[in-house]
C-alpha cells in the first residue's frame, strides 16, 4: 500500500506537519481531540523560562554596550547616554532599552575565539567547537530536555525560535528541536488540519499513522522513529489547544504592538512574551543584519539599533511590568562582536577577541557592566570571560544543575559545563 519509508537526514517540524495534512498516516485520535493537558497550569507557576535575542551577523558591540568616546581611531560617531542604572552608559540609540539597565548587566570581556559565522554561531549556542564526533545540543535544547520534558508537559514545544531556525538539539533528539516561526507577523502555517479533510477523515489517518510508526519502531530503527513519534505527538496536540492563541498577535492591543514596533523582530519579543507567559521554556527571537563590513553606522541607527530598541526596550518592560522577569531569563548576543578598528569602508569587521553580551532576568542581577576593555576596546583589562563562563552563568540562572552530564550515542560523557568553568560571580 506505502513504498518504502526512511528517516529524512534533517527532519523538521515542518515536515511531520506537512506530511500529516497531505498524506494518509498520522497520530491517535485522541491528541487531536482529547482535553488539555492538566498539569499545564502548574508548570507555567513553576518553572523558568528563557528569551534569547539572536544578533545574527555579529553585533557590534563598540557601538551599542561599550561605546569608547574617547579612542580617536575606535570610537565611532555615537555618543552614549545615561541608564537607569547609576553610571553605566550605552549607546544613544537605544533610549527605550536604556530605561530598562536596571534589570539587565553588560559582560565587557567576553573572548569566545571563533570569528567564523558558522562556528561562532555554534560555540555560542553550545559552548563547545564543533566536533566531528558529536553534534552538541543548543542550551535551549537542554532546557528543554531538563525543564520541559521533566517539570510536565504543556501544549506547546518548549523551545520555539523566531525569524531563524534556532540550533539543533544534537543527541538530545528531534523533540528537543526549536518549532521555527519564520515570520512572526503571519498566519503560523499548518496550524490547522486543511479544510477539506473532515473529523472522521482526520481520526482515520491519526490511527494508521500510529500503526505504522509503532511497528517501525519495534523493529529497532533507531532514535528517529521515536523522535517522529514524539514530534508528531506534540505538534497535533497543539493543534488542539488553547495556548495557540499566544501565536495571534493581531488580537493583541494595537498600541501594545505598536510599542514593540511593526518589524518581525519587534513583534517577535511580543511572540515571546506572550509564549512564556503559557509556560513555554525557551525562545530565541532573532534580529539579522548585523555584518557591517561596509556602512555600519548607517545601517545601525537607520534601521538596526532603532528596532533592536523598541523590539528589546518592551519586552524587558513588560517582563518587569508583569512579574515574569523574576523567572525569566534574557539573553542578548550574537556569534562575535566586532572591531574596534573602523575599516576603509566605514564598518567594522569580525571580532571575537573583547566583546560584550547583556544578560537578567530570572535571579540574575543587573545594573552592572562586568568586565573592561582597554580605551581603544582591543584589550580586555578586567575579567575575562569564556563562552563556557555564559554557559555556566546561564545555567544556573535556570537552575539546572551545573554537574549536569549525558552520554552520547557514541558512550562519551558530555558536560553541559565543562571542568573549570564557573557562572559570572557578579551576576548572583
Amino acid at each position: 500500500m506505502f513504498g518504502p519509508w526512511s528517516p529524512p537526514e534533517g527532519m523538521s517540524r515542518r515536515h511531520f506537519l506537512n506530511h500529516l495534512a497531505t498524506t494518509s498516516i498520522a497520530l491517535p485520535a485522541m491528541h487531536l481531540v482529547g482535553a488539555l493537558n492538566a498539569n499545564a497550569d502548574s508548570v507555567k507557576k513553576t518553572s523558568k523560562s528563557c528569551i534569547l535575542l539572536w544578533m545574527g551577523g555579529g553585533p557590534s558591540h563598540m557601538d551599542t554596550w561599550d561605546l569608547k568616546p574617547e579612542s580617536e581611531k575606535n570610537g565611532g560617531p555615537f555618543k552614549q547616554i545615561s541608564t537607569s542604572a547609576p553610571g553605566l552608559r550605552i549607546s544613544e540609540h537605544l533610549p527605550t532599552v536604556a530605561k530598562q539597565m536596571k534589570h539587565l548587566s553588560i559582560v565587557r570581556s567576553l573572548n569566545s575565539k571563533e570569528g567564523n559565522h558558522d562556528r561562532g554561531t555554534y560555540v555560542m549556542h553550545t559552548g563547545y567547537t564543533p566536533n566531528p564526533t558529536v553534534v552538541h545540543p543548543s542550551f535551549g535544547s537542554v532546557c528543554s530536555y531538563e525543564l520541559g520534558s521533566k517539570l510536565g508537559d504543556l501544549d506547546l514545544p518548549h523551545i520555539m525560535a523566531i525569524n531563524s531556525p534556532g540550533q539543533g538539539a544534537g543527541f538530545l533528539g528531534m523533540a528537543h528541536a526549536p518549532f521555527v516561526i519564520n515570520n512572526p507577523t503571519a498566519k503560523i502555517a499548518n496550524l490547522n488540519p486543511p479544510d477539506s479533510i473532515n473529523e472522521a477523515r482526520m481520526q482515520s489517518r491519526l490511527s494508521m499513522l500510529s500503526m505504522v510508526e509503532n511497528n517501525f519502531a519495534g523493529s529497532r530503527r533507531g532514535q528517529a522513529p521515536t523522535d517522529h513519534k514524539a514530534v508528531y505527538n506534540k505538534t497535533v496536540r497543539m493543534m488542539s489547544s488553547k495556548y495557540t492563541d499566544a501565536f495571534k498577535l493581531d488580537k493583541i492591543d494595537a498600541k501594545v504592538r505598536d510599542r514593540y514596533g511593526k518589524g518581525s523582530f519587534g513583534q517577535g519579543c511580543l511572540m515571546a512574551l506572550e509564549l512564556v507567559k503559557r509556560g513555554v521554556t525557551f525562545v530565541e527571537v532573532s534580529l539579522g543584519g548585523w555584518d557591517t563590513h561596509n556602512n555600519a553606522f548607517e545601517t545601525l541607527s537607520n534601521r538596526l539599533l532603532p528596532e533592536l530598541d523598541k523590539g528589546m526596550g518592551a519586552l524587558v518592560e513588560d517582563l518587569a511590568r508583569t512579574g515574569l522577569i523574576e523567572k525569566t531569563m534574557v539573553v542578548w548576543m550574537g556569534e562575535f562582536g566586532r572591531t574596534p578598528r573602523i575599516n576603509q569602508n566605514a564598518g567594522r569587521d569580525h571580532w571575537p577577541r573583547s566583546w560584550s553580551i547583556v544578560m537578567g532576568g530570572a535571579g540574575l542581577k543587573g545594573g552592572q557592566a562586568i568586565g573592561a576593555t582597554d580605551k581603544d576596546g582591543v584589550e580586555i583589562t578586567d575579567q575575562p570571560v569564556e563562552i563556557m563562563d555564559v554557559i555556566a552563568t546561564m545555567t544556573k540562572g535556570m537552575s539546572i544543575p551545573l554537574e549536569t552530564q549525558y552520554t552520547t550515542p557514541l558512550g562519551r560523557p558530555y558536560r553541559l559545563v565543562d571542568e573549570g568553568f564557573k557562572p559570572i560571580p557578579q551576576l548572583f
